[in-house]
């Protein structure tokens, strides 16, 4: 009997089952004992009977047969809680299950053990909620393991699955991955399908996978991506496999900027230190061109997440704004904040960033191939802080009394008014607020160009500060997605990183 969860990759598991070192019965429950014992807060939900019924019937020659997986959150799975994340939801099933779990558990063979956590709806790239309390980082317990997809990395990182599922909107697979020293890849948006029931709005959201190794993921692509009736934006299925193309593409004098700052964010300088020393080993041992020159995009995060809050307002429909008192604060902020500020003049403004983002990425693309920067700002933050920055929050502002909580309501009940009189208004002191409280577009400024774009981006890890992971993040070209997979991929080979965090059990 396994003492403890498989300390390699899926697929290596999948050939000790095949071999007969292991058993997909032993395995789950190895892996249950040590859902069981950790301190992580990795999973929301366990469904161990059918999983254990699952074991001891799986088809170990599927591609991820018998293999326990955590399924996100934020996804489906019929019969399963549905809680979003929120204790709005709390007693909520689901009535169906998502295509992409299907897809996994059904010509994938993987085992769904449970439910891992997620930060409410999805909204911030942290890892605590009413609902589930605090993920901590499989690496140091006390530190955020990022979000949203917080409990499928620090479960995958922890020692707990081998492979969990993700999704990204925003960065919610590249920010936990590089802060738990994981492969985490957003495709081309639509390589893999979002239904049923998927919200066409706000054209970002990309599911994938948390893994510990680049033919994971890319088996992952293999099971999970291609066309589905349920989700018009999705993309057909490609030829060939992504696994068994890994290192068939010749990388040799393609061209690649780098730039940490993404434009001149403000990251930790340690941080840069260690892109900057990565990216000059990638570019030396694929033999890329190095290109000179800094990307620019538009600023335009703060009116990305204001009109993202429409699918929200969607799924709470009746129970807003009487559900605001059950909802995470910063959570229940945007939603105030958004009604306020957010009118077609706002919308429009949003509409134009998004358009020069979009000329902004191809004019770097069509002079180079890659661009290479960081995933995250710095280091794995506090496990219970609510922003990535703890200096001059607006957040912290807004809920600190409920002499704040009056006056900011008093404050976006007028702009409200306001805006209706003089529609540029609500754009301008988003603007204002946004320079003022950094905090409130800080957090993924270095992943949402990849999702306002629809482009590729993979987290790489390369090193560490602190005790902490760093993800080194490549953004390509629409449809590239297998050039960043064999980036990665060298990057593995010539500097391997650790498929378990060290504090996991071994």
């Amino acid at each position: 009997m396994a003492d403890s969860p498989w300390a390699g990759d899926a697929c290596s598991l999948v050939e000790a089952f095949r071999s007969g070192e292991r058993s997909p019965a032993e395995e789950l429950e190895a892996t249950l004992r040590a859902i069981d014992l950790s301190n992580l807060n990795a999973f929301s939900f366990l469904d161990a009977e059918r999983a254990l019924d699952r074991a001891k019937r799986a088809d170990i020659s599927q591609p991820f047969g018998g293999v326990p997986v955590g399924i996100k959150e934020l996804e489906h799975v019929a019969g399963w809680p549905a809680t979003d994340a929120s204790l709005v939801f709390a007693d909520r099933k689901a009535a169906h299950t998502g295509t992409v779990v299907e897809r996994l558990t059904g010509d994938g063979g993987a085992n769904p053990v449970g439910m891992t956590t997620a930060s409410e709806f999805g909204g911030l790239n942290v890892s605590v909620t009413k609902l589930n309390g605090v993920t901590h980082n499989a690496w140091q317990h006390g530190r955020s393991a990022g979000g949203s997809s917080a409990g499928s990395a620090a479960a995958v990182a922890g020692g707990l699955v081998s492979l969990a599922t993700g999704g990204d909107g925003g960065g919610s697979i590249r920010i936990p991955a590089g802060y738990n020293g994981l492969l985490g890849m957003k495709g081309t948006y639509g390589r893999i399908p979002r239904g049923p029931h998927a919200y066409m709005r706000p054209n970002t959201v990309v599911l994938g996978c948390l893994a510990r190794s680049v033919r994971d993921a890319a088996r992952y692509y293999d099971v999970c991506a291609g066309y589905d009736t349920h989700d018009p934006s999705s993309l057909p299925k490609l030829a060939g496999s992504w696994e068994a193309n890994l290192g068939t593409f010749d990388l040799k004098g393609r061209k690649v900027m780098v730039d940490p700052r993404l434009g001149g964010l403000d990251i930790d300088p340690r941080m840069e230190t260690v892109i900057e020393a990565a990216a000059d080993s990638l570019i030396r041992d694929a033999e890329l061109t190095r290109v000179d020159g800094s990307v620019e995009f538009p600023r335009l995060s703060a009116q990305w997440m204001m009109g993202n809050v429409a699918t929200l307002l969607a799924d709470l429909g009746d129970k807003w704004p009487s559900c605001a008192p059950a909802l995470t604060d910063e959570v229940a902020i945007g939603l105030f904040l958004s009604q306020s500020v957010y009118n077609l003049r706002t919308a429009a403004d949003a509409e134009a960033l998004r358009v020069q983002a979009n000329e902004a990425m191809a004019t770097i693309l069509d002079g180079v191939d890659f661009i290479i920067t960081s995933t995250n700002p710095g280091p794995a933050f506090a496990a219970e802080a609510s922003t990535s920055s703890s200096e001059n929050s607006f957040i912290d502002w807004a809920k600190a009394s409920r002499l704040a909580h009056k006056a900011m309501r008093g404050l976006l009940f007028g702009t409200r008014v306001g805006g209706s009189l003089a529609p540029k208004m609500p754009s301008k002191l988003l603007d204002f607020v946004s320079g003022k409280f950094p905090d409130l577009v800080s957090m993924g400024a270095l992943t949402i160009p990849a999702n306002i774009t629809g482009n590729p981006a993979v987290s790489v890890p390369v090193g560490q500060v602190d005790g902490l992971p760093v993800g080194m993040q490549i953004i390509g070209r629409h449809h590239e997605d297998a050039l960043l997979f064999d980036l990665a991929r060298v990057v593995e080979r010539e500097r391997p990183w650790p498929l378990v965090a060290p504090a996991a059990p071994a």
